[in-house]
């Protein structure tokens, strides 16, 4: 497979009335260990700087607060009797909502450095004192209305299990007989079509949908989580099969945190009103949400990463099923601190800090060659095109890919790993 993502899919004849299997080109999962993988990192990019993670914190302080005064003068300023005259009532309502966009963008893409700060801090990657690494996440991640000590416990089992169907947290893929479609049989035409078409119009409701709302609702609901939980399971309740009786003081402690803004936000809109803090505030908090589950959902999603079942799964196998990308350029990987970027790094090694991703993806590329992924696709194309094609995996096989609405996959897994019984071609739709 290329290293490029976007170059390995086949290209196909549009006179081609028939789309064959047997010209995919073919995965074998990696054959190393982690600890011949970790041998390939030098030493001393695992080394946690606290100094070095509170600078940054303190940087993206600095900054939300220059921004937040700044946006505490767009309306006085474009509201004026001097900016009205200048440019006209309208061109001063349009200049005014012009900069909030403008405020917006960037406070949104500083908050969310800041929640990855406290991602570090929940893996422990901030600082190697484990109570630093809490009191800042707690701060950090209540600060925006994410749980800490909770969505941390069940993001460590994300790690410790991705591209497990059987164990994984999160953006566990749906199979086929999860989506309604018949199994094929190489006789019988399916028409994808009828069980995976969608308008334009709705595709983009619903991923608009997934971008605002997923993060809550995976909280609130286990949506896109792991199947096998009861029904009702969430991040807010002490007994839930997320955690260990161990674990449920930890737990109530962030259900108190969250309470605590509940608080602060009801009071400050009663203070100033509801619009001032949504646009100062509630506005980038969406857009938090928004960058965070974009993020996460195209590192875990892609038509060519594989998800494995039952033996084919090790930990290092999951993490390489993983992909980095060129988010925002420039912009992402100041603000955002190089999550994107540099994500599959992360995955094999959880307590590395950020600020060694970039020299640590060297070496690994230089190791696992192959098995490295990364994107250059701009990233708004690339989350359409995700979101189309990455639309189910099969109930069978240990080793298994993405298929799309023709129900065609763009990988499939080399011989030793090839479940028998998958047809070998489906008709093109």
């Amino acid at each position: 497979m290329a290293t490029t993502m976007d170059a390995a899919a086949p290209t196909k004849d549009k006179t081609t009335q028939e789309y064959s299997e047997d010209q995919l080109p073919e995965f074998s999962p990696m054959p190393w260990t982690l600890s011949e993988i970790r041998a390939a990192i030098p030493p001393h990019l695992h080394v946690r700087q606290t100094w070095k993670g509170l600078l940054y914190l303190a940087r993206d302080v600095i900054l939300a607060a220059i921004v937040w005064k700044l946006g505490l003068g767009i309306d006085p300023t474009f509201k004026s009797a001097a900016a009205v005259q200048t440019l006209t009532p309208v061109g001063a309502e349009v200049a005014r909502w012009g900069a909030w966009l403008v405020y917006w963008w960037f406070q949104g893409l500083i908050f969310t450095g800041i929640w990855v700060i406290g991602h570090e801090c929940g893996h422990g990657a901030f600082s190697d004192n484990k109570r630093v690494n809490d009191i800042v996440g707690f701060i950090t991640h209540t600060f925006l209305w994410t749980p800490y000590f909770s969505w941390q416990i069940s993001h460590h089992r994300h790690h410790s299990n991705h591209a497990s169907m059987e164990r994984d947290e999160v953006y566990v893929p749906k199979t086929r007989s999860d989506v309604g479609l018949p199994k094929e049989d190489g006789i019988n035409k399916i028409d994808y079509e009828e069980y995976l078409g969608d308008t334009p119009i709705y595709t983009l409701y619903m991923l608009l949908r997934q971008q605002f709302l997923a993060f809550p609702a995976y909280l609130l609901f286990n949506v896109s989580g792991q199947k096998n939980y009861p029904k009702w399971t969430n991040h807010f309740d002490p007994n839930s099969v997320l955690f260990t009786k161990r674990q449920r003081n930890v737990v109530i402690m962030s259900n108190i945190g969250i309470a605590a803004m509940v608080w602060g936000v009801m009071e400050s809109s009663r203070i100033w009103g509801f619009s001032e803090v949504m646009k100062l505030y509630g506005i980038p908090w969406l857009l938090v949400t928004h960058w965070f589950i974009m993020i996460t959902y195209l590192h875990h999603t892609d038509i060519e990463l594989p998800h494995y079942r039952n033996k084919q799964w090790n930990f290092q196998r999951g993490a390489a099923a993983t992909v980095d990308r060129n988010f925002l350029g420039w912009q992402g990987r100041f603000f955002l601190h190089d999550v994107a970027h540099f994500h599959v790094i992360h995955h094999f090694f959880p307590m590395m800090p950020f600020y060694h991703g970039p020299e640590a993806t060297k070496y690994l590329k230089e190791f696992i060659g192959d098995h490295y992924r990364y994107s250059d696709k701009p990233v708004f194309k690339a989350l359409w095109d995700t979101y189309n094609e990455c639309q189910f995996v099969e109930d069978e096989g240990d080793v298994i890919f993405y298929r799309n609405k023709k129900g065609q996959a763009m990988v499939r897994p080399a011989a030793p790993y090839r479940e028998p019984s998958t047809p070998a071609t489906v008709a093109a739709q």
